[in-house]
């Protein structure tokens, strides 16, 4: 398996998200080609793609991962994690969610956030063993569009 950052919205990366958001929430709009672009040309998100030659298609899972400035220092945050049902229990979620861990301590990231659905019970399990805690926060979200 291989993790590597996506560097352009080709055809073959369209096709993923295509086929990998719905499996996360089918109810999600997917990305245009031009939105998708403007994600990956920003410095500061990094859209991880998981690759298992022996898969067909070979590209099984996303993370997508943004950095970005607070008062409190550099912080990090991980959305949109997503491994294809027929590739899940084989740790590709985990090295997806390590090479991000990899990332955010290269930049001298102060914290990592991230949220999950619960009842993503197996995703827990997996955050927990990279060493993410269960926080006593509660999150809240407004849906501005789409």
């Amino acid at each position: 398996m291989q993790i590597e950052r996506a560097t352009q919205a080709d055809d073959e990366l369209i096709a993923a998200l295509a086929r990998l958001l719905p499996q996360l929430n089918p109810a999600s709009p997917l990305p245009g080609r031009d939105d998708l672009a403007l994600m990956l040309a920003s410095p500061s998100t990094y859209l991880l793609m998981a690759r298992d030659p022996g898969c067909d298609p070979d590209l099984v899972g996303t993370l997508t991962l943004t950095l970005f400035r607070t008062p409190v220092g550099l912080q990090g945050r991980i959305n949109t994690v997503v491994v294809d049902a027929a590739a899940r229990g084989r740790g590709i979620g985990e090295a997806l969610t390590h090479e991000a861990v990899r990332i955010c301590r290269d930049a001298a990231v102060r914290r990592i956030t991230l949220s999950s659905r619960l009842d993503r019970v197996a995703a827990h399990r997996m955050y927990l063993r990279c060493g993410f805690e269960v926080t006593g926060s509660q999150q809240f979200h407004l849906m501005l569009g789409r």
